[in-house]
């Protein structure tokens, strides 16, 4: 009677109904004879793969490369020039002549909550995260077991996503096993030099994000809810690592989702200091401070004009820490 009364609930009714009964119907057909469709669908995900890889994404996977190694080239120079200093007990970066007094430190496995942080030297991998995958031998492949995870080797997932996009480049010059180019000597380096450097690291830094990006949009790449691991594929694999980079879980399976472009080219956000700041960044003051990725803060210190699209978040007009305010 509830049903009649309602029209938009009687509709909603018939409709769970009808397909209530498409479902047992479908179950209960004894034409449907799946061990016969399933070499249909495995014939069909072999052909899939003749249709990759996209000639018009090629151009784009190239262009991700290159500009990938004047990235690592750029970034390794201007850290001979610029210092980067990197916690001992977390993952926070600085870049300038002394680290932040801004007390922010979780500690190893986050023990700890707003502690100050120890200051170290820092390296290229603490501007440039490396972000490691599976290199397949194809792309339509069988899913990567537990028990073969040793039969693949970890290669930078840009790299893998460019070579599934159609790019083919020589393995040892591009650093597969990490950030491994070769720097420029800076004792020979006008200022204009260093200038030029930082541009050219900074357009760099832009092209390798929205390149693979694009890509990304043809090719899929997967990400873990609970950890950092990546795989670039249709589809996620096997291997019971889950826990090993993070503490949420410990060798379990992963949980797979659709990877964003920070999970292949993390930005690793610092805290900004601008012109109008201190010398040492103050916990007081932390509500006035800015943000920045590390490259694009790095580039800047060096002479390069940052994207309009940071200024929000590095607050470059915003007030100085060391403000008077008048009191009412």
């Amino acid at each position: 009677m509830a049903a009649m009364k309602n029209p938009r609930l009687w509709c909603n009714t018939i409709m769970v109904q009808g397909l209530i009964g498409i479902t047992r119907h479908y179950r209960s057909n004894p034409k449907v004879d799946f061990k016969k469709l399933r070499p249909m669908i495995l014939k069909r995900i072999e052909n899939r793969a003749k249709y990759y890889p996209v000639k018009d994404m090629i151009p784009v996977a190239y262009d991700v490369v290159r500009s990938r190694s004047l990235l690592i080239q750029g970034v390794s120079t201007l850290l001979q020039v610029i210092p980067i200093w990197s916690c001992k007990f977390c993952q926070e970066v600085y870049i300038g002549e002394k680290g932040h007094a801004i007390k922010t430190c979780h500690g190893y496995k986050r023990h700890s909550k707003n502690k100050p942080h120890e200051w170290i030297k820092g390296g290229i991998n603490d501007i440039l995260v490396p972000v490691n995958t599976f290199h397949l031998k194809t792309m339509f492949q069988n899913v990567i077991k537990h028990d073969e995870r040793f039969d693949y080797n970890r290669i930078p997932a840009i790299l893998e996503l460019a070579l599934q996009a159609g790019a083919d480049f020589d393995f040892d010059h591009e650093g597969i096993s990490g950030n491994k180019i070769e720097c420029l000597n800076v004792e020979s380096l006008s200022p204009n030099d260093l200038r030029v450097i930082s541009e050219g690291t900074l357009k760099a830094w832009e092209v390798v994000r929205s390149g693979v990006q694009k890509l990304m949009m043809v090719y899929s790449a997967k990400v873990c809810k609970y950890c950092s691991e990546v795989h670039v594929g249709p589809s996620g694999h096997k291997a019971r690592l889950c826990g090993v980079f993070k503490y949420e879980r410990w060798r379990g399976g992963h949980f797979w989702k659709k990877a964003e472009v920070d999970d292949l080219v993390p930005e690793k956000v610092v805290w900004f200091r601008r012109p109008q700041d201190p010398v040492v960044l103050e916990d007081k003051w932390r509500s006035f401070y800015g943000h920045a990725p590390a490259v694009v803060d790095l580039c800047t210190k060096g002479g390069a004009v940052a994207p309009i699209k940071y200024y929000c978040m590095m607050k470059l007009q915003g007030l100085s820490a060391d403000v008077a305010f008048k009191t009412r």
